[in-house]
C-alpha cells in the first residue's frame, strides 16, 4: 500500500464511521498490512487482496464485548450514535453492522458464547475513487 491508498482508506473509514479521528498508517510489525488507529489505541488492521486482478482491502477488527453490550460499545468507541446492529436472516452467529441505511460490514462471534466478536469490512477499489 502506498501513501495515496493509505490516505484514501483513512478518508473512507473516517466518512463509514463517523469519526474523523481514526488514522490509517502502515504496520511497522507487518508491511503487507496498515494498521488502524483511533487516538493512540490500535483497532483495526487492513490487508491488500490481490486476487483476479481487483483491489481489494480487507478490514478486520477484534471486539471484546458480548452480543448484549455490543452496539453501545461501538457507538461510543466511534463517538457516533449512527452505527447500529442488525440481524441477519437465517444467521444466529452473526449481525450486521450500518451507520444510519448504510451497510459496513458483518460481526461475527469468535465463539460459541458471543463473549467477542470480530467485524469484517470489504473495501473494494472504487469504494476508494471519491477520496
Amino acid at each position: 500500500m502506498d501513501k495515496t491508498e493509505l490516505r484514501k482508506l483513512q478518508d473512507f473509514l473516517r466518512r463509514a464511521f463517523g469519526n474523523a479521528e481514526i488514522r490509517v498508517g502502515l504496520d511497522p510489525k507487518n508491511v503487507d498490512q496498515a494498521a488502524v488507529q483511533l487516538g493512540e489505541r490500535r483497532l483495526a488492521s487492513l490487508s491488500v487482496d490481490d486476487e483476479d486482478g481487483d483491489r481489494s482491502f480487507a478490514f478486520e477488527m477484534k471486539i471484546p464485548v458480548g452480543r448484549e453490550v455490543l452496539q453501545e460499545y461501538l457507538r461510543r468507541l466511534f463517538e457516533n450514535d449512527e452505527l447500529k446492529i442488525i440481524g441477519r436472516a437465517k444467521k444466529t452467529d452473526s449481525v450486521e453492522l450500518n451507520n444510519g441505511e448504510d451497510f459496513l460490514g458483518v460481526i461475527s462471534a469468535d465463539d460459541p458464547r458471543g463473549s467477542s466478536y470480530t467485524l469484517q469490512m470489504a473495501i473494494l477499489d472504487f469504494d476508494l475513487e471519491d477520496f
